[in-house]
Parts: C-alpha cells; sequence; structure tokens
C-alpha cells in the first residue's frame, strides 16, 4: 500500500494538526519570525471544526488512513501555512497534490466549509510561489498545452487514430516499451477508440426547435468532450430540439477553465472564463447548457474569479445564473418527446462535480427512470470518486488507480451492461481500468441513452 510523505511538522496521523504555542506577534499582528499570512480563504479554514465527518467521505484518507491526507487535516495544513507555523515546501504541497478535489467531503460537512474555496486558494498560492521539480513542471506544462485547447486536441485525436491505423500501437505494446514509460502507458490506455469521426465531427451553428420553441440555449461544446466524445453533444442538441429548445453552438468555443483553476491557475482560468462569456453574451441565449459535469461546475462559479472586479464581476455573474446542465434543464421542461423502450439494465456514476458540486444527484437518475424498459441501478458507494478528478490521473497515478479499481469492482457489481456517466474524465478513467482487466462495458452519457429512446434506438442488455 502506498505510504505517503508525514506532514511538514511529522505529525501524527491520529488526529489533527496538533497546535503548539502561538508565535509572539508584533503590533501590527504578525509573527516576528514570517508574516501572517491571510487569503480570502481564510474564513472557509476557520469554520471547520474538526469533526471528523468528512473522513470516511475521502477518498484519499481511505486510502491511507493519513490525516494529513484528509480534509481536515489538509485544512489544518493551510491554517498553519497563514499563520506562519510552517512553510510551503514539498511535504505541503504532496498533501494538497493528493487532494482530488472530489468535494464529497463539502457534502459530508455538517458546518458547510468551503473546501472547494479552500482548495482552490491554496493551489494558486502553490503555483506562485512553490517552484516543482523538473519533472512534474515538464508533465504540468505538456497536459496544459495540450488539453484545455480543442483545436490542439482535434490534432491530437488525428495522431492517435494514425498511431492505431498504421500498427504503431501494436509494436509499442508488443515490443514493452510502453511499461518502461508509465506517463506514456497511462496517456495509452486513457485513449478512448478513435475513429474519422470523431476528427471530423461537427455542430450546426444553429438548430431549430422541433414544434413549439420553449427555450434558446446555447450549447457549451466542452474540449474533451467536443473531441473525444462528439456523440454526447449531438444527442444533447437532438434532445434538446426535440424538446422544444433553439439550440445555438458559438463558434470558436474555447476551454472554461475547469482544469486550470483546480490546479491553481487562476490567471490562466479567469482568461478562458472571459473569453467563453464574450462568445455567448453575442449568441444572446435564454440558458447556457453544459453535459460535462466539470465544466458546469466551474461556470456555475466562475463570478468568484472577478471577484473586485468592476467590469467583469457583474458579467461573469449574469453568465453563471444562465449555466444549467443538460439533466437540469431537461427535469424542468415537461417531456414532450415521446420515448420509446429501451430494454437493458444500466449503472449510473455520480460524478464528483455534478452530485457534490452542483447538487445534482437526482436528475440524471430522473431522466434515465423514465425510458421505458430501462432498468436502472445504482452502484455500491455511487458518491465515491473514480480517480479520474480532472488531471489527477496523469498527477497521481498509484492513488487514481487504486480509487479507480473501487469503483470498477463496485460497477461490476451492479450487473449492468451498460455504465451512465455525465462527464468524460470519469468514463475514459473507468473504461481504462476495465480494459485493462480485459474487461469491456459499454458507457454512455445519460443524454445519449435518453437520444436513443427518442430515436426508437434499443441498448444492449445487461
Amino acid at each position: 500500500m502506498h505510504e505517503p510523505n508525514r506532514s511538514a511538522e511529522g505529525r501524527s496521523s491520529s488526529g489533527p494538526l496538533v497546535r503548539g504555542p502561538e508565535p509572539d506577534r508584533t503590533a501590527e499582528g504578525r509573527s516576528s519570525s514570517r508574516p501572517l499570512v491571510r487569503g480570502p480563504e481564510r474564513r472557509y479554514v476557520d469554520e471547520c471544526v474538526h469533526c471528523g465527518f468528512c473522513l470516511p467521505a475521502c477518498p484519499t484518507y481511505l486510502n491511507w488512513g493519513e490525516e494529513m491526507d484528509s480534509p481536515r487535516g489538509r485544512i489544518d495544513l493551510v491554517r498553519a501555512l497563514q499563520d506562519g507555523r510552517i512553510d510551503l515546501e514539498s511535504a505541503f504541497v504532496g498533501h494538497l497534490d493528493r487532494c482530488l478535489g472530489c468535494l464529497a467531503c463539502q457534502t459530508a460537512c455538517p458546518s458547510g466549509v468551503r473546501y472547494d474555496h479552500i482548495l482552490e486558494e491554496a493551489r494558486d498560492r502553490i503555483e506562485r510561489e512553490h517552484e516543482r521539480r523538473a519533472g512534474e513542471m515538464l508533465q504540468r506544462w505538456a497536459i496544459f498545452f495540450l488539453f484545455p485547447y480543442p483545436r490542439r486536441l482535434k490534432v491530437a485525436a488525428t495522431l492517435l487514430w494514425l498511431y492505431r491505423r498504421s500498427g504503431v500501437q501494436w509494436l509499442l505494446r508488443r515490443s514493452g516499451l510502453l511499461k518502461a514509460w508509465p506517463a506514456l502507458a497511462q496517456l495509452d490506455g486513457l485513449a478512448p477508440p478513435i475513429s474519422l469521426h470523431h476528427v471530423t465531427a461537427a455542430l450546426p451553428e444553429h438548430t431549430q426547435a422541433r414544434g413549439a420553441k420553449r427555450k434558446r440555449v446555447g450549447l457549451l461544446t466542452g474540449c474533451v468532450q467536443g473531441v473525444f466524445f462528439p456523440g454526447v453533444n449531438e444527442a444533447t442538441v437532438r434532445v434538446l430540439a426535440a424538446e422544444g429548445c433553439e439550440v445555438v453552438v458559438p463558434p470558436g468555443q474555447g476551454c472554461c477553465g475547469a482544469l486550470s483553476a483546480h490546479a491553481g491557475r487562476t490567471d490562466e482560468a479567469r482568461a478562458m472564463v472571459r473569453a467563453l462569456i464574450e462568445r455567448f453574451e453575442v449568441a444572446d441565449v435564454d440558458l447556457v447548457v453544459t453535459n460535462a459535469a466539470g465544466c458546469g461546475s466551474q461556470l456555475k462559479g466562475c463570478a468568484r474569479l472577478f471577484e473586485g472586479d468592476p467590469l467583469w464581476s457583474p458579467r461573469a455573474a449574469a453568465f453563471a445564473a444562465k449555466v444549467k446542465d443538460v439533466c437540469e434543464v431537461l427535469t424542468t421542461l415537461p417531456p414532450v418527446a415521446e420515448r420509446h423502450p429501451v430494454e437493458g439494465r444500466v449503472a449510473y456514476h455520480s460524478p464528483c462535480h455534478l452530485g457534490h458540486a452542483q447538487g445534482l444527484t437526482l436528475q440524471p437518475r430522473a431522466i434515465l427512470r423514465a425510458i421505458p424498459g430501462l432498468e436502472l441501478v445504482d452502484v455500491p458507494e455511487a458518491d465515491q470518486c473514480c480517480g479520474s478528478a480532472g488531471i489527477y490521473n496523469l498527477t497521481q497515478r498509484a492513488s487514481a488507480e487504486e480509487i479507480g479499481n473501487r469503483k470498477v469492482d463496485n460497477v461490476l457489481s451492479a450487473r449492468a451492461g451498460l455504465v451512465a456517466s455525465a462527464n468524460p474524465g470519469c468514463t475514459l478513467h473507468i473504461q481504462r481500468i476495465l480494459r485493462a482487466r480485459g474487461l469491456s462495458i459499454e458507457a454512455a452519457h445519460p443524454i445519449e441513452i435518453l437520444d436513443r429512446s427518442i430515436q426508437g434506438r434499443s441498448a444492449p442488455r445487461g
């Protein structure tokens, strides 16, 4: 079992960070040895009462039983850093890096501590003030050079298609070279099957509502979703149109900034959100619809990125108020399109940034339960993270593997022929682990399954 590093002060895993005597303060209220740093997250830090309700909800605490790899332990580390009792060094950074950001702790917390704000602001400080090792810096540069840019991902998808069609993938796997480079092996395993459709897929900029128009909505196409799961976007457009929505797809969309914001690259995330807001303001839509849990979570809370900015704060708040997940939209519109039977047993995996961050646990299930002939089953520990968590399964491979294997065990116990998930990262990660075990279960977004029902196409039986 993986044994993580201890905290910077060598604390025991038996309880919260033990506080020593407060350092001497100057007249200005600062430590005589180093400045007292108080960020905007301090008010959230002080709300944590160390009750421990978060511990059984935290996947990394379940991995190792290490206090500093639990939510309350990480909050205590942030408090100690702010008070000048520890330094911004590798041990602190390691514990914060090992957090998935799944926010299961936030759901479990009886005090309503905003752990998401604490984590993102702590990571922002890490990225600004901490110098990472050369290998880490190179890995992160490569991730953020590629994944938040749909056009670059399109090129990568084309190369991936050639990599497989040319036989290079087969040669690398047969030669054993992938085993010598774990990071490349991880990417090779994560990549979904690619066809020419993935490379050439394009959505119409405007789709008329079928029947009487009920809403004019704009669709966020996403990065990984748009390139590696084009069928999800296509199904989203068809279903929304069938339910009386005029669908607008603003051209030239970029990333929502979720990956960057969660990794502490706040300025980068802010620039990406500004660009999206400008695109959708021109589109003049009633709602901005997302079909990826991470994107929806990021954009619903994007106004916080612009606090204190007199120009962008009101624009971001107005934009965020329009953002809705597609499942959220469809459960507020009485259905008008006929649902045809889809015979099959479907296991629903609840993505963290849909369930914990957005609080949308009933809506995807309601959509699936309304399909005739469909048997919906929840996987055990349905609210636990799958280990994907943005870039986590690339930067924290061992932990992601351990967490992912628990999730796959639970998925298999449901004995379903289809796994439904509303986030592309979850789908990629679960499918990678299934393939590594030599297993295959079809995965689909709930909106794809609803699309099958409206079109009268069935799904595999479980």
